[in-house]
């Protein structure tokens, strides 16, 4: 799917933004789409490594179905390789390894009846890129909606318009990894570039689609001031309505120099958002901390109180604030998505 044959047997694919020119017997960047003899074959259109019931709000998604559970899948392979990956057992494993790639047999109508049997609202694909599992993530897509249930991706948004193109009419919801606000950082750590994630952004919200941000914040990486600033104030641009999430970082795969996040610039960062113009700013990884939750951005009342993945109350009515009548932008039933009045 998504791809073109050349005159001397390699082929293109047009699914990521690496549009990746694939010599006869090779791999992909992302490591599970081969050149077979001059045709573009996918390796884990049928398998998958994971399947897991989540809370909605560990995608993470606040102001998309709050407090429902989501049927989650992903298989092996991304088409980055960011250095702080925290799935890199999973999605760096066609890099670490040689051969066949793992993952039990599935298929579109498997997933979807087990979402349906555990009571998910929603089938998520996530813990690994979904754009590189496309043609399994598609076909699922499709029978869900079928079924009744809605799709959401967490993404690294690196995916082509073409992609875009295809899932548009079946998605409902993206999480959407800005990793940072540097296209020197996107190239030394991620082996990508910042401009496609950005254009992903703007195309998602274009069509409609709920779009969350989540912003992994790096002391001495990605957390000066200057960068997320800059960051906020362009999301503010797109849509001020559009959640971030600044999240805690904590050492893992390749990237074990850096400390942990603190809380305080988590919170700097969340004050950074709020000052450019961002409507709702949470921060993650965190439990507990008081950005976690929702407040009207106009009275100030809170509307959603959460723990970590959890939702302790939630007092929206009709997806406004119950005391002055604010509407606040998500999805917060099955059938649409609000937006301010």
């Amino acid at each position: 799917m998504l791809w073109t044959a050349e005159p001397d047997g390699s082929v293109v694919c047009a699914l990521c933004a690496h549009r990746c020119r694939i010599r006869p017997g090779l791999r992909g960047i992302c490591g599970v789409r081969e050149n077979r003899d001059g045709r573009l074959v996918s390796l884990v259109r049928d398998r998958i490594v994971s399947a897991d019931l989540d809370p909605i709000e560990k995608k993470p998604f606040f102001h998309f179905l709050p407090g429902s559970l989501a049927y989650s899948i992903a298989t092996v392979g991304c088409n980055l390789h960011c250095l702080f990956c925290q799935n890199w057992q999973i999605s760096q494993w066609p890099r670490e390894h040689a051969g066949p790639v793992p993952g039990r047999p599935t298929s579109p109508r498997d997933v979807v009846a087990a979402a349906r049997a555990a009571g998910a609202a929603t089938v998520a694909y996530t813990y690994t890129e979904p754009t590189i599992f496309f043609e399994l993530a598609l076909e699922t897509s499709r029978a869900a909606v079928e079924a009744g249930l809605r799709n959401v991706f967490v993404t690294n948004g690196y995916m082509t318009r073409e992609a875009l193109d295809l899932l548009g009419p079946v998605l409902h919801g993206a999480n959407v990894d800005l990793k940072s606000f540097s296209d020197r950082y996107y190239r030394r750590v991620c082996g990508a570039t910042l401009r496609p994630v950005l254009e992903t952004i703007e195309a998602l919200r274009a069509r409609g689609v709920w779009v969350e941000v989540t912003t992994l914040v790096i002391p001495g990486r990605n957390d000066s001031d200057e960068e997320l600033r800059a960051l906020a104030r362009w999301l503010a641009s797109v849509d001020r309505e559009m959640p971030w999430h600044v999240s805690a970082f904590y050492p893992a795969w390749k990237l074990t120099d850096a400390p942990p996040t603190p809380a305080s610039t988590l919170h700097r960062a969340a004050r950074l958002g709020r000052d450019a113009g961002l409507r709702y700013v949470y921060t993650g990884n965190v439990p507990g901390d008081p950005w976690e939750s929702t407040a009207c951005p106009t009275c100030g009342r809170w509307l959603v109180r959460r723990r970590g993945f959890s939702v302790l109350e939630n007092v929206l009515a009709g997806g406004r604030c119950p005391d002055c009548g604010t509407a606040i932008a998500g999805v917060w039933d099955e059938v649409a998505a609000s937006r301010p009045a």
